[in-house]
């Protein structure tokens, strides 16, 4: 069963980047002249690779919990690049805080700068925070966004832990945006460095908004001690096995 289930994520992951190429390439003159029409091809192609995982893999998602909307910043966990597609695919008009080797990436880096995705270059901290607000800023431009950033800034696989980061709060803050926090299980589903897709249900939850008026440090071990007690209670429902 288990060489099976790899043979079907072989397939899957194969389909899911050949139909990137595709959509891609073919989304790619509308995208360039048009916002709206970027986001309908990458809605698009989030909403295909749902249905693939679905068909090939038995992976199923459940959102829950109420989809922001308007000018927010989503605080979330980060366990996969399903996560990702994810956001792209629930939330009316997501924008990412990225880093930014990705904005090289073929065709992910033209789609993420065609909707004012903000890049930013890891381990120059004292630039950090200016960077994030550029790209926040231009990215809002046009109209409102749902800005999604990761705040221990890479994927971490279930189990893990690495200390979150200022950036959520300082961006909530100094764009007095509403933070909403988002948490996830699809790590033990779709694991950071492994082929293999598990059959389940990616639980998917958009859960609470953080207090106002927290100072940063306060506002960053509330937002961690809220992601990280969500995201390990959507893991026990999975049927992972937590170390300790």
């Amino acid at each position: 069963m288990i060489f099976l289930q790899y043979m079907r994520s072989f397939v899957f992951i194969v389909v899911m980047y050949l139909w990137m190429i595709v959509v891609g390439l073919l989304g790619a003159i509308p995208a360039a002249f048009s916002k709206n029409a970027t986001y309908w091809v990458l809605k698009f192609y989030c909403a295909s690779v749902i249905f693939l995982a679905r068909v090939i893999c038995g992976l199923h998602v459940e959102q829950r919990g109420e989809i922001p909307s308007g000018n927010v910043v989503v605080a979330s966990k980060h366990q996969s690049f399903f996560d990702v597609m994810l956001h792209m695919y629930y939330l009316p008009r997501a924008n990412f805080v990225m880093k930014q080797e990705l904005k090289y990436a073929p065709i992910l880096g033209f789609y993420a700068m065609r909707i004012g995705a903000a890049p930013v270059k890891r381990g120059q901290k004292s630039k950090a925070v200016s960077q994030m607000m550029q790209g926040a800023k231009k990215g809002a431009s046009d109209g409102g966004n749902q800005l999604v950033i990761y705040p221990q800034g890479t994927r971490v696989a279930p189990g893990d832990h690495r200390p979150y980061k200022v950036g959520a709060g300082v961006l909530a803050q100094r764009m007095e945006r509403p933070c909403v926090l988002a948490a996830t299980n699809v790590g033990y589903f779709w694991p950071k460095r492994s082929m293999l897709r598990k059959p389940g249900t990616v639980i998917f939850e958009y859960f609470d908004t953080m207090p106002e008026g927290l100072e940063l440090s306060e506002f960053v071990k509330v937002m961690e001690e809220k992601i990280e007690d969500k995201s390990n209670r959507l893991l026990d429902e999975a049927g992972f096995k937590r170390r300790g």
